[in-house]
């Protein structure tokens, strides 16, 4: 892969509010940012686009790919259930002359930042607590109970990563999450 300009890697779990944050800073034109579309396994949710919130592809196509090394990371999320960044879509960012922002697991955002430590910045996005992330996933309505305790039970094992990312953002209010992230952004994108 040839090098292009920075990495900013959102990581968190479900529910803690890093998809809001992300969404809000591409909207920053000041942040020259292009939004990384991961590669999928699974069935679209509710209004989810392909090709614009993910790239859902079939777990067999999803295997050749790995096989293929076509990808910069990859996860299996859940049993049958894969996500990842394909090399092509960072490397496509990169040609536009942007920014790489992306909003993915944990597992995932720390891999892209051990293979390009000094391009990327690694933000984990710390929710108030995880009874305040069950409550926000019940108001999603796009899960049901025994998914949710899933990724419940994952939260707990991802929020022990947090100190392995570049900086952590407490999303207790999100004015100041946001805030917080555009500044972040904006000092490591400035950087030479």
């Amino acid at each position: 892969m040839s090098k292009g300009g920075k990495l900013i890697v959102f990581s968190a779990p479900s529910g803690s509010g890093k998809t809001t944050i992300v969404k809000h800073l591409l909207g920053q034109e000041d942040l020259n940012l292009e939004f990384s579309i991961s590669a999928a396994s699974r069935e679209s949710r509710g209004e989810e686009i392909d090709g614009k919130d993910y790239y859902f592809i079939s777990t067999e196509e999803f295997k050749k790919h790995i096989k293929n090394e076509d990808f910069l990371e990859w996860e299996e999320v859940y049993r049958d259930n894969f996500y990842g960044t394909l090399k092509s879509e960072v490397e496509r960012i990169w040609a536009l002359g942007k920014n790489v922002i992306f909003d993915i697991d944990v597992a995932g955002g720390l891999r892209i930042k051990h293979k390009f430590p000094n391009e990327t910045l690694a933000v984990f996005v710390k929710p108030p607590s995880i009874d305040e992330l069950k409550i926000r996933l019940k108001k999603r309505s796009t899960e049901s109970d025994d998914k949710i305790n899933m990724r419940i039970a994952k939260a707990s094992v991802e929020l022990a990563t947090a100190p392995q990312f570049d900086v952590v953002i407490k999303n207790y209010d999100l004015e100041v999450a946001l805030e917080e992230a555009h500044r972040l952004v904006k000092d490591f994108v400035s950087e030479k």
